[in-house]
């Protein structure tokens, strides 16, 4: 797949985007319009999977890595990926790096065809999130890493991901990339008192003014949690879940909800459409650093939730090619590294090290809690259980049809 498509309009809009005068959050304010026309012809370009790269003479090989847009440390000026870059002179491995990745089910919908067959996807690699990955352990569709390939992941790898998929102890299938978390977030100047427990987005001074996200497992996490259920454990079912549903459908019906969002949201937070929300550590991050820290996000003392987006191995992926990601992979689980990574994503890194490294690349944010969570916050992060295939289209169902989707 060309990494800008042939469509005149479209390739415009993708070079302004790439381009020195756009942002992290550039594409945001394209707009949602555009960038869902981006998505879609991007998508169609590259069906059935992206081509692979010619490997070049005196190169060690060539993988392609699907990922998500803005979750690899890239150079505005230079337009480049400044430690992919290294690893590829480094290691004379060429890499073809997609950001192709937009929804896990659009992306899978992509491959499924070519995963069932067990034939080449067109990706060496591709960064899920946990929940998709654990569909694909159970159908049998990635493949196994050999960890005598992976002393750095080995070393490095924090332990509460150790086993934190409940599908992949060990994460035999599974490596996290970064580690998405969500919280509650408010304006600190419009909303002083703060939002620290669900009753708190119900007060009458916020109605019309409170976000929720469209990603299920964040929104209901959080709302469960709040209502004394430990998503991460097996012993919940649909009157826990219908119970956390009911109180959302209330907000909605109510006007007290307003707003659900993707990531879309920080924009009604920049334009204080949204006062106070559930919403990605990451992005908050981001805002306060552009913006002069307006807004405060904290977890809340019942829990808010965390995942990992992971990297993993399609079939179809040549034994040889599989050896070549798993040098990519090490490679990036070098605190040094990881550090590098996390500077520009702003999502807590799962690699042990990475605190001590980012000390000599942005001081700033070495004591910041949503980027390198203390050992009390870690304990009120909590992973949403694996859904069996039933209870993840009935849940999946039932949750847009509240939020009317």
């Amino acid at each position: 797949m060309n990494r800008v498509p042939e469509d005149p309009v479209v390739r415009d809009l993708v070079a302004m985007v790439r381009g020195a005068q756009m942002n992290r959050r550039g594409l945001l304010r394209v707009g949602a319009a555009g960038a869902a026309g981006v998505g879609a012809l991007a998508l169609s370009a590259c069906a059935g999977g992206a081509p692979k790269v010619d490997q070049g003479t005196g190169k060690a090989g060539s993988i392609v890595w699907g990922n998500w847009t803005y979750y690899l440390d890239y150079d505005s000026k230079t337009q480049t990926f400044p430690t992919l870059d290294a690893f590829m002179k480094q290691t004379n491995i060429k890499v073809e790096y997609l950001e192709d990745i937009d929804d896990n089910n659009t992306f899978y919908g992509k491959i499924k065809d070519q995963l069932k067959l067990g034939q080449d996807t067109g990706y060496d690699v591709i960064t899920l999130t946990d929940w998709m990955d654990a569909r694909l352990i159970e159908a049998k569709q990635i493949q196994e890493f050999d960890y005598a390939n992976l002393a750095n992941v080995t070393a490095n790898l924090i332990d509460s991901q150790k086993n934190a998929l409940d599908v992949d102890p060990g994460r035999r299938f599974t490596i996290p990339w970064q580690l998405p978390a969500s919280g509650f977030v408010w304006n600190k100047k419009l909303v002083p008192q703060g939002v620290r427990t669900l009753e708190d987005f119900m007060r009458p001074e916020l109605k019309g003014k409170v976000g929720v996200l469209t990603e299920m497992r964040d929104t209901m996490g959080i709302i469960m949690q709040a209502q004394g259920v430990d998503v991460a454990q097996k012993t919940w079912g649909d009157a826990e879940f219908d119970r956390a549903l009911q109180w959302l459908d209330d907000g909605l019906k109510s006007g007290q909800i307003s707003k659900v969002k993707g990531n879309s949201y920080t924009q009604d937070l920049e334009k204080e459409d949204t006062l106070a929300a559930i919403a990605w550590t990451g992005d908050i991050v981001m805002l306060n650093a552009e913006q002069g820290d307006k807004w405060t996000l904290e977890v809340p003392e019942s829990g808010g939730m965390i995942t990992a987006d992971s990297l993993t191995v399609p079939n179809g992926t040549s034994a040889k090619n599989k050896k070549l990601v798993e040098q990519l992979i090490d490679y990036y689980y070098q605190p040094e590294i990881a550090a590098q990574v996390v500077a520009y994503t702003s999502f807590v890194p799962p690699v042990k090290g990475a605190k001590e490294a980012m000390a000599k690349i942005d001081p700033k944010q070495v004591d910041n809690p949503l980027i390198f969570p203390d050992a009390e916050m870690d304990k009120r992060l909590h992973n949403f259980r694996t859904l069996t295939p039933q209870e993840d289209k009935k849940y999946t169902a039932a949750f847009n049809k509240v939020l009317g989707l």
